[in-house]
C-alpha cells in the first residue's frame, strides 16, 4: 500500500483527494500546511506529495525546497495556476509533476501512477522516525547509529517498512522471503523477530512501540501516523 501525504490549507480539497486516492488502495495523510507536511517527512516515510501551491504561512514553492534539503520523495504540485512559467518554477525546485485544478479523478489518478511508476526504481532508502532502512547498500541506521542485520532480518524489516499497519502472518513472511516451496518453519520467523526488535533496542530505537505482535496472527509495523 502505498502511502500519499496531502497537503492543502482547504479541508475540502483534502476530503476530496482522499476521496479519490483512498477506493484505490492508497493511504492517505493529511496536512494542512506546508510546515506541518514538511515535520511528518522528517519524522515518516510518504511514498507521494500531493502540494498544493497557494497556501498561507508557506506556500508550496518554498514547502517543496525544505522538503528537498532531506528527502527525493515524488511531489506533485496541485495548483489553480496553470501558466507556463509557473509550472517550470515548480519543476525546476524538485516537483516531479503538476496537475493544475480542477481536475478529474481520472486524470489524477493517472498522474500519480505514473509518478509512483517512474519513481519506484530510484528510491531503495526507506525512513521512519530516525530508522533508516537502505536497500542499495543493504544497510540500517537508527540517529546515524548503525544497526547490523542478517539478510533475512534485513529483508523482514523492509517488508513492514514498506507495509505499514499491515498485519503479516508467519506464513506470509515465509512465502515474500523465502518462496513457496521453503521448509522454513514459523518459529524461525518468532526468532528473527525477536532478535530484529533486540537489536533495534540496542541502537536506541522504541522497537516494541512499532514492531507488533498480533496475537493468534502473526506481527505487524505499526504506524499511526
Amino acid at each position: 500500500m502505498y502511502t500519499v501525504l496531502l497537503v492543502d490549507d482547504e479541508k475540502r480539497m483534502l476530503d476530496l483527494l482522499e476521496l479519490y486516492l483512498s477506493p484505490k488502495g492508497y493511504r492517505c495523510v493529511k496536512c494542512g500546511s506546508g510546515p506541518a507536511a514538511v515535520e511528518y517527512l522528517e519524522n515518516r516515510n510518504a511514498d507521494l506529495v500531493l502540494l498544493d501551491i497557494m497556501m498561507p504561512e508557506i506556500d508550496g514553492w518554498e514547502t517543496c525546497k525544505r522538503i528537498r534539503e532531506f528527502s527525493d520523495v515524488p511531489i506533485i504540485m496541485v495548483t489553480a495556476r496553470d501558466q507556463t512559467p509557473d509550472i517550470v518554477k515548480g519543476l525546476k525546485i524538485g516537483a516531479d509533476d503538476y496537475i493544475t485544478k480542477p481536475f478529474d479523478e481520472a486524470e489524477l489518478l493517472a498522474r500519480v501512477e505514473a509518478v509512483l511508476r517512474r519513481s519506484s526504481g530510484k528510491r531503495p532508502n526507506m525512513e521512519f522516525r530516525g530508522l533508516v532502512w537502505d536497500e542499495e547498500e543493504h544497510s540500517v541506521h537508527y540517529q546515524n547509529t548503525p544497526i547490523l542485520l542478517t539478510p533475512k532480518e534485513f529483508a523482514i524489516l523492509g517488508l513492514f517498512l514498506k507495509h505499514p499497519n499491515r498485519v503479516f502472518s508467519r506464513e506470509q513472511i515465509i512465502v515474500s522471503l523465502w518462496g513457496y516451496n521453503a521448509n522454513t518453519e514459523g518459529r524461525t520467523i518468532d526468532s528473527h523477530i525477536k532478535n530484529i526488535r533486540e537489536k533495534l533496542r540496542q541502537a536506541g530505537f522504541p522497537a516494541d512501540r512499532y514492531l507488533l505482535t498480533v496475537w493468534g496472527v502473526g506481527y505487524k509495523w505499526e504506524d499511526l501516523g
